[in-house]
């Protein structure tokens, strides 16, 4: 195989790119609002809302995932392995985004069933459109400094998803339903549902697989399953991922109750006022006249927007260091800032937001690193059995990635009940208070810790990176 074939246009990278913010569009709302949706919006008691998303989300994770990496990967069509994944299931999950977030007026025994089922629909669905997506990452390309590039371009797809969603989904809610949010998302996610299907269909059109596995090639699932574990590589990533998506979902479920109930509303509001005024002037006016809201959206848009410029430095650090050591380095400063959090007073406004910026700077240099280090993994097991198992190995990332969204989003819920969270109060107790604090600060650091300890156990280094390219760039040209 000619090694120029394994460059990708900008066209081709951007195209990849709008896949990943279509999936962040459910992704990154299942991660901020889930929670708050089943026990503010939709009326669940928040045990019963724990125990929807860990149950289902691990059933997802440790079920759907492999059989549809399995699957995947025994696919053969004129589009390829994977690029038909993204095809067949573009509408349903748009649809199956939109119901799940809807609010249908059942007695509470039958909003619970409605909840798991539409929750177990979605994350099906999710499964089979996200996995092969993930794992067309690993045959678009065989040339490891266009894979570094393009996780960059996917990577800021994500960040513009996450900025909408964390930014101004929750105003526009409000906005859209005229104060009642439960009709406010249903508006949203009919519209995030159509624009998401059109990107995956863009996504399908302008993307192609150029590693393919020889004809001569087959395996088992049994074998496929025999390889993964004995790929020392592939555990430590599929352990690193489930860390960082519990603390993530954590984290990122509990700000929306951290800016309600913890930070000083007076001090927020005197904080934020020059911002909006600036912003206003210019034409910026999607933040609402609730001042929590407001505080909340420009809390998660700074640290966005300096995941940004962190994603932008991946690429270069990656490839001159390698990407195991720069992700675990910029992991471990990124924890810090989140630790700072336990520290700081409900007035200590301008220090909340600091904060936010700095660990969204030092986590986005990692962001892009991840996902290109599971298509290296890819290669490392087929430099080592000479068998390429591609979706199976990135359905690590998957089940990483839904077992720690859920257990991640149950915990919130759950660490809330035990601390006596109320929703129908006007006011929470102190208890309560603190378990809030606790959810943003000590509690997520944990995992993100642990992984860093891992990742020092993880062998593909920036020389042994080297090796499995050359190596397998030959064998692919004979």
């Amino acid at each position: 195989m000619n090694s120029n074939t394994q460059k990708l246009s900008v066209k081709e990278k951007v195209g990849y790119a709008l896949g990943d913010l279509a999936a962040n569009l459910v992704f990154q709302t299942l991660v901020t609002y889930l929670a708050f949706f089943y026990t503010d919006i939709y009326g669940l008691e928040a045990n019963h809302a724990s125990a929807i998303m860990l149950t289902v989300g691990l059933i997802a994770a440790f079920g759907f995932n492999p059989i549809i990496g399995a699957i995947a990967d025994r696919t053969n069509s004129k589009y390829g392995k994977f690029r038909p994944w993204i095809l067949w299931t573009a509408v349903p999950l748009g649809i199956v985004a939109l119901l799940a977030f809807s609010t249908p007026d059942f007695e509470y025994k039958g909003k619970v069933i409605y909840a798991v089922l539409t929750y177990t629909l979605l994350l099906l669905l999710y499964a089979a459109n996200n996995l092969p997506y993930s794992a067309l990452s690993g045959v678009i390309t065989g040339d490891m400094g266009e894979r570094n590039s393009i996780s960059a371009y996917r990577f800021v797809a994500v960040m513009f998803a996450q900025f909408f969603v964390q930014v101004f989904m929750l105003p526009i809610i409000e906005s859209a339903g005229g104060g009642d949010k439960a009709v406010g998302i249903e508006i949203v996610m009919t519209w995030l549902a159509i624009i998401g299907t059109i990107m995956l269909l863009i996504t399908f059109f302008t993307t192609r697989e150029r590693i393919v596995p020889k004809p001569e090639q087959k395996s088992s699932i049994k074998e496929d399953l025999s390889d993964l574990f004995k790929n020392k590589p592939w555990v430590i990533t599929l352990s690193v991922t489930l860390l960082i998506f519990v603390t993530l979902a954590m984290k990122g479920g509990s700000y929306v109750y951290y800016f309600k109930n913890y930070v000083d509303a007076d001090r927020l509001t005197r904080f934020i006022s020059p911002i909006l005024d600036f912003l206003s002037s210019i034409g910026i006016n999607f933040f609402g006249e609730d001042p929590v809201s407001a505080g909340f959206g420009l809390f998660n848009a700074g640290g966005i927007i300096f995941m940004i410029v962190g994603i932008g430095l991946s690429k270069k650090l990656a490839d001159k260091y390698g990407k195991r050591d720069v992700f675990m380095t910029f992991l471990f400063i990124s924890t810090l800032f989140i630790i700072f959090f336990y520290f700081f007073e409900a007035t200590a406004v301008e220090f909340i937001f600091l904060s936010q910026i700095l660990h969204g700077f030092s986590y986005g240099i990692t962001i892009p690193l991840l996902w290109a280090m599971i298509a290296d993994v890819a290669d490392y097991s087929e430099w080592k059995t000479n068998r390429r198992a591609t979706a199976i190995i990135f359905s690590a990332m998957m089940v990483g990635l839904k077992g720690g969204l859920s257990i991640g989003s149950a915990l919130v819920a759950s660490i809330l009940g035990s601390y006596g969270y109320d929703a129908s109060l006007p006011e929470q107790t102190a208890n309560a208070v603190t378990g809030t604090k606790m959810l943003v600060s000590i509690f997520p650091a944990i995992p993100f810790l642990i992984a860093v300890g891992l990742l020092f156990l993880y062998e593909i280094n920036k020389k042994m990176e080297v090796q499995i390219e050359s190596d397998l760039k030959q064998r692919r040209i004979k």
